[in-house]
């Protein structure tokens, strides 16, 4: 992350991204992820997304919070777990949901073209 200037950058998104490419599917269901600690929010969700077989790691965030510290505005790691259980008014990150008429349109044109639940 503070080497590329990215904070995505994480060694498991690299990682499944360099994967999805290699094998060029985001589909890494016969895939072992191995890392060094249990993952991060962002991490599990693209774990989630590319489900692969089996992940193994080493470390769990109790254990290595005492050598972890970030100067990032929202996040903290002591609490940073518990935000995605709140309300998203409730969040410490300012999010507003906008009424658009067309909100469902992306959705519904990519439904039509790729999904099942065909409405």
């Amino acid at each position: 992350m503070a080497q590329t200037n990215d904070p995505t950058a994480h060694a498991e998104t690299l990682a499944i991204q360099d994967a999805c490419k290699k094998l060029g599917t985001e589909h890494l269901t016969d895939c072992e992820i191995y890392i060094l600690a249990s993952p991060c929010p962002m991490c599990l969700g693209a774990m989630y997304y590319c489900s692969p077989q089996k992940v193994t790691y080493i470390t769990t965030r109790e254990e290595y919070k005492t050598y972890y510290r970030d100067d990032r505005k929202y996040f903290e790691l002591e609490n940073f777990y518990d935000e995605f259980s709140k309300s998203t008014d409730a969040r410490r990150l300012p999010m507003t949901q906008v009424d658009h008429s067309e909100r469902l349109a992306p959705y519904k044109l990519w439904n039509e073209k790729h999904g099942t639940n065909k409405a």
